[in-house]
């Protein structure tokens, strides 16, 4: 088959042999008949006929294609089959009869390595272009990553296992040898769905000795914990190194079985090792009795003015990323208000990894993405892909399901086929927007903060911006401490009791429908600032954190108007601030009011006016007699402002309670006793520092043995 055939036939829907050429559906038209015939010209070019009449130009344009793609392109020498048959030390007569073959591909030699389902349909094609390099791997258009060798697992399911390894030159190299082997394309290509392949099987794990190779068992470990490692001798690569040595494959894959070990034990072991560390370099950060106080200073140092409270919650929010439902946070305010910056500046004191950042996202995005989001928080800035319907109920799946499950049809050779995406939780948002609301279904999932627009504010921008213009180039803020500081608490106890969450259910206001979900991130709130501040928490007799009075002191200041205004108990002072000036002016001028009117009054500037004015319109306390597009708002008062009503009761009133005794604190003394002393961070008698116990040895390590399971 020539490169341009290869290259047509990709784009076509169910297609079938038919004598010396192909038939297929013809896509310029709603074809039912597979109307389009297609055959090999003598010197290199596609012969195409629509039988329906379509022109070649509009099957083409249907196609995205062009008329040079009906022909070959100059062929030039690359890389073979025999090439690559040689460098792999295989029969070229066994690499065909795994289905790999010859092309020129844009051309240039290649190797064709064909990918199928377990019933042996194509899905996709590889195609190797050299032996090395960065650039050695290009897939076919329409090509659907899976695993390599799907057809043979017959064959596993007979030996009763199956070795997974990186590649597919790995896997024929197994083959070969007559060994049950699977073939991921790449290192971090491994997706949940694939372990159904392999239920009822042993599964081992080739891990090569490189960050790929570690990289491969992470994303391999949460969907198949119990599959053992096979930890390759001395410098070995992978096995292909082996056979390619003159080595035993066959018993070399029988003596790394026997000393396998699953990889959640060695995920275990690293992950003490990892949080020991980390607790050693974070230093007294955990045990300071308020660390969002300390956030706080290090914002300022960072540049960040004001906004305390929002930088605050952020950082919160980010925590309680380590409990089965994040809590998310919506960031809302004027362009040019600082929205992004004061995210940025929350972010810079978290690891990357906890984060999956983007300035774009389209419609479809979360659902075919292959990024892991488990775990971790999306970060969206100005709400960009979240203008359609399907982009919001995906995420509002995420959100509220902590996953998603998504089915649809696709366009495959053997014609639509349905397929199952999906995508783990739990996940939190961070999302920033100058709307004054996102989806209602959506805005109600989160918190919403706004950030400051007031000339006061303003004005500490401006000095903050003076101050850093003045001085000395310095470098740049270490963040190790507070990067330590969350991969101790990834580490760390997430378990938390809150002894008075009944009394809260009972004394909080419970007049609104949205408090049902509002008062469930209220508690995930305090869980989280009782897991950051650990270190000095006392355990109940399950070694839980139990969440002292000041848990809920510190959330009832970040969220209690907020989630008063949610439920439209009280009205930001923003927007009374607003509609006192529409009153005024309306007194004063005896008619409707201008936009600019009332930037004038509120000395802010017309879109911030304009966004608080947008929120008084929504909640119908102001109302816009003009109805034409473009024209400037006749403002005029409207509902009358509500009586303020608290919603959650003050951390005074806790404190009282529990003075009271009407909520106790069933603390463990000896579970706390226990958490205390296994604590490590006793200080040194001589420097006052923190002093940690030695690193075990590499867990990854084959010399370990026994050793790392200790």
């Amino acid at each position: 088959m020539s490169e341009a055939t290869e290259r047509f036939l990709s784009h076509l829907q169910k297609v079938q042999r038919s004598g010396k050429g192909w038939i297929a559906l013809c896509p310029a038209h709603d074809d039912k008949t597979a109307s389009l015939s297609l055959q090999e010209g003598g010197d290199g070019r596609v012969l195409v006929k629509c039988h329906a009449g379509c022109s070649v130009e509009a099957i083409l344009s249907a196609l995205g294609l062009q008329k040079r793609d009906l022909f070959d392109l100059p062929k030039r020498a690359g890389f073979s089959l025999a090439d690559y048959a040689s460098a792999k030390n295989l029969p070229v007569a066994f690499l065909k009869s795994v289905g790999v073959g010859e092309i020129y591909y844009q051309g240039q030699q290649a190797v064709r390595i064909a990918y199928a389902d377990e019933d042996g349909a194509e899905i996709a094609v590889r195609f190797r272009l050299a032996l090395k390099g960065e650039d050695r791997f290009r897939w076919r258009r329409g090509s659907h990553v899976a695993p390599y060798g799907l057809p043979r697992l017959n064959l596993a399911r007979q030996a009763g296992y199956i070795v997974l390894v990186e590649g597919e030159s790995d896997a024929q190299t197994l083959w070969y040898h007559g060994l049950p082997a699977l073939g991921l394309p790449g290192a971090s290509t491994w997706r949940a769905e694939w372990a159904d392949y392999l239920q009822g099987l042993e599964v081992f794990a080739w891990r090569e000795p490189d960050t790929g190779g570690d990289k491969m068992l992470e994303r391999i470990g949460p969907s198949l914990p119990d599959a053992c490692i096979l930890i390759p001798p001395g410098a070995l690569k992978d096995i292909s190194d082996h056979h390619l040595a003159g080595g035993d494959v066959v018993g070399l894959i029988r003596e790394l079985r026997g000393k396998a070990r699953p990889i959640r034990e060695l995920l275990e072991a690293r992950s003490k090792r990892e949080h020991t560390e980390a607790l050693a370099k974070a230093g007294d950060l955990p045990r300071k009795p308020d660390i969002l106080m300390e956030f706080v200073n290090l914002t300022r140092l960072l540049g960040l003015a004001g906004e305390e409270r929002s930088a605050k919650l952020l950082y919160l929010a980010l925590v309680s990323r380590f409990l089965d439902r994040p809590v998310s946070v919506c960031v809302k305010g004027p362009s040019s208000s600082g929205k992004s910056f004061l995210v940025d500046i929350v972010l810079r004191a978290v690891p990357a990894e906890c984060c999956y950042v983007l300035s774009a996202m389209s419609e479809r995005a979360l659902a075919y993405s292959e990024e892991p989001l488990s775990g971790r928080f999306l970060v969206l800035y100005e709400a960009v892909g979240l203008g359609s319907d399907f982009a919001t109920y995906l995420l509002r799946s995420l959100l509220s399901e902590g996953r998603v499950r998504y089915e649809t049809v696709e366009k495959t050779q053997q014609g639509l086929r349905p397929r199952l995406i999906e995508r783990e939780g739990p996940t939190g948002l961070i999302v920033t927007t100058t709307l004054a609301g996102l989806h209602p279904e959506n805005e109600t999932r989160m918190f919403s903060l706004t950030v400051r627009d007031d000339p006061e504010q303003t004005r500490a921008v401006l000095l903050m911006q003076a101050e850093a213009a003045n001085s000395e180039a310095q470098d740049p803020l270490d963040l190790e401490q507070w990067h330590a500081l969350q991969k101790w608490l990834q580490g760390a106890e997430h378990r938390v009791f809150v002894p008075f969450g009944r009394w809260l259910a009972e004394t909080m206001e419970a007049s609104a429908v949205r408090l049902r979900r509002d008062f469930g991130a209220i508690l995930r709130l305090i869980k989280a600032h009782a897991i950051l501040h650990q270190a000095l928490r006392e355990r109940d007799a399950q070694g839980r954190i139990v969440a002292k009075a000041e848990d809920y002191r510190a959330v009832y200041g970040l969220v209690a108007d907020m989630v008063s205004e949610g439920v439209q108990a009280i009205v930001p002072e923003t927007v009374r601030e607003t509609i006192e000036a529409v009153a005024q002016l309306s007194t004063e001028a005896a008619g409707p009011v201008s936009l600019g009117q009332v930037a004038t009054t509120l000395r802010v500037d017309k879109s911030a006016a304009s966004r608080r004015v947008r929120v008084a319109l929504d909640g119908g306390y102001l109302i816009n007699d003009e109805t034409k597009k473009g024209r400037p708002a006749k403002l005029r008062l409207g509902d009358p402002l509500p009586a303020e009503v608290p919603i959650l009761p003050t951390p005074e009133m806790l404190e009282e309670a529990i003075r009271g005794g009407v909520v106790s604190y069933p603390v463990n003394n000896a579970a706390t006793l226990q958490h205390l002393a296994s604590a490590p961070l006793q200080r040194c008698s001589v420097s006052g520092g923190v002093k940690a116990p030695s690193p075990p040895l590499d867990p990854w390590d084959a010399e370990v043995g026994n050793a790392s399971s200790s």
